[in-house]
């Protein structure tokens, strides 16, 4: 990686207490003269139809010549996801300056290029908590506070704010949730009014709705379409163009019922295919003239298509001369989203290294022969987690990858277990433990700090975003990440423990990562093994498909090498 990419980070000041601070923001700048251009996209009939996918894809054809910033609207009460179930929402998606978000800010960094903030995702929590702030102070000089005009005026002036202080060429505004829902009413009726606030030659509408396939008439069906532009139809918003959620492309008599309908033009009409990559939506989107369309609407030009793009697209979509297997070895399996970051940063590799990577799904929780799980199996992963349910399983995981020399990357939760085991297995400390599992276990060598055990208040983990490391010259990391230095981003409370640190690097263990004060250890490794690997922080976040991970190009290079 380039000295860009390992200087985002900031070295904490005081201890590791400190909140990291937000990433210098670009340095581009929209031409004075030039109104920033919106385009706002929601959903209909049902969630989960991928509005941020096609949301980022739409960008991702305008990112190469303009600054597109991402705003994403979620109607929860919560002020963001970091305390929500992930088999319930998905991956908490962290960012640099800390902020918890939700997953769709993963396709927004990887598909537009961008680095974003905390303050570019709105939820009702703290649209809330910052109305009643205000009328505490006295803000409203009395007044009624009222969802219209207060709330509203809120949300666009936060929305203005933002595109202001990026020096956003367009905003990328996406509502979450499906029109209809009470929770994103105040959302809708703000872009609603957007078009009189910024002109109308500045705003438009996509909107994303599902067209089924019901079984026992095996034909396409548009009424979901129609009842879903209707609603948002009877709140004011006309979409300018609509996305076809589909299983097959639309033939042209659907698309002419869609249009005529909904009141747009056929060609105005989207299929948004299934596709084995989300990163072939860009394209698919251009060949069917959506770059067209926004020419249109906001009256501005493009480049020439991105053709690394699409050249990476294009292989992964391909046939691979080779394959491997990766298992994933986690609690939260029951839904893949949980560890959406993780599997992008292997279909990044595919790209990378011209191969298909398979995935099994190994649940912790249960009882396994590990000898009958891992035939055929040729890497494993150790993603992030919380407590103790599955602590039990990811250890024998990690004994059985140390024993049979198999390759092996522990993502912060994966790289606690893995110190678990050594310390159990080499160093012969029976019971090692965290002592986020056992409290009273006679050597913690994974413990809270003593300055992190004065946070209590949920949401309020120690260590949530980009922090430095140094790495050691010679080691596996160092030679991946090709610096003395990395950044990458963290959300954890406990830490390997100092007491043990030399106990465990007697024994073999290699720190080839520390904070800059030495204190904290960031990556491990074990020499001895072709690749075993561990990290505290989160690099599947910063992947990306034109600049993979580092440790997971190294992990699917060592898989390969067998």
């Amino acid at each position: 990686m380039g000295e860009d990419e390992i200087s985002c980070g900031h070295a904490p000041k005081g201890g590791v207490s400190e909140r990291p601070r937000a990433s210098t923001k670009a340095t581009a700048k929209r031409e004075s003269d030039r109104p920033v251009k919106w385009i706002v996209v929601t959903g209909g009939v049902l969630s989960g139809l991928g509005k941020g996918v096609a949301a980022a894809s739409i960008g991702n054809l305008l990112a190469t010549k303009y600054r597109v910033i991402p705003i994403k609207c979620d109607g929860y009460l919560n002020v963001d996801p970091g305390t929500m179930n992930p088999i319930e929402h998905g991956e908490v998606f962290v960012l640099d300056d800390g902020g918890e978000v939700d997953m769709d800010f993963g396709h927004y960094e990887r598909f537009l290029g961008v680095t974003c903030r905390f303050e570019w995702n709105l939820t009702m929590g703290k649209v809330y908590e910052r109305i009643r702030e205000a009328e505490r102070r006295g803000d409203y000089l009395g007044k009624t506070v009222q969802l219209i005009p207060h709330v509203t005026d809120l949300i666009k002036d936060w929305w203005k704010r933002i595109a202001e202080e990026e020096g956003a060429d367009v905003i990328l505004l996406e509502i979450g949730g499906t029109v209809g829902d009470i929770e994103n009413e105040l959302y809708i009726e703000a872009a609603r009014q957007m078009k009189r606030d910024v002109g109308e030659e500045n705003i438009m509408y996509v909107h994303l709705t599902y067209v089924p396939v019901p079984e026992h008439v095996n034909e396409p069906k548009s009424k979901p379409t129609q009842q879903s532009v209707t609603l948002l139809r009877e709140r004011g918003i006309f979409p300018d163009a609509i996305l076809a959620r589909c299983h097959q492309p639309l033939d042209e008599r659907l698309k002419e019922k869609i249009a005529t309908f909904c009141d747009v033009t056929k060609e105005r009409v989207i299929s948004a295919v299934d596709v084995d990559s989300v990163y072939c939506i860009p394209i698919k989107f251009a060949e069917q003239g959506m770059t067209r369309i926004v020419d249109e609407e906001l009256h501005i030009n493009h480049l020439e298509e991105n053709k690394e793009w699409r050249a990476l697209t294009e292989r992964m979509s391909a046939k691979h001369p080779r394959s491997i297997t990766v298992a994933i070895a986690g609690k939260y399996t029951k839904l893949e989203d949980s560890y959406a970051s993780v599997i992008e940063a292997l279909r990044h590799c595919e790209a990378a290294f011209d191969v298909k990577i398979d995935l099994k799904w190994i649940e912790v929780s249960d009882h396994h022969d590990l000898e009958r799980e891992m035939k055929g199996v040729d890497g494993v992963i150790v993603p992030g987690g919380f407590g103790s349910r599955g602590v039990e399983g990811k250890i024998d995981m990690v004994r059985y990858c140390r024993e049979h020399d198999v390759p092996y990357l522990g993502l912060c939760y994966g790289l606690q277990m893995a110190v678990i085991e050594f310390a159990r297995n080499v160093c012969g400390l029976a019971g090692a433990n965290t002592t986020e599992v056992d409290g009273q276990t006679k050597y913690p060598v994974v413990d809270i700090l003593p300055e992190q055990k004065k946070i209590t208040k949920k949401g309020g983990t120690m260590r949530l975003g980009a922090y430095p490391a140094v790495l050691k010259e010679g080691t596996t990391v160092h030679a991946l990440y090709g610096s003395d230095e990395a950044s990458e981003r963290h959300r954890h409370r406990y830490e390997v423990n100092p007491a043990y640190h030399q106990v465990l690097e007697e024994h073999g263990l290699v720190f080839s990562g520390v904070s800059p004060d030495g204190t904290l250890v960031e990556f491990i490794e074990n020499p001895e093994l072709r690749y075993f690997v561990g990290t505290q922080a989160h690099p599947e976040l910063k992947s990306s498909l034109l600049k993979p991970a580092p440790l997971f190009y190294g992990l699917v290079k060592a898989c390969l090498k067998q």
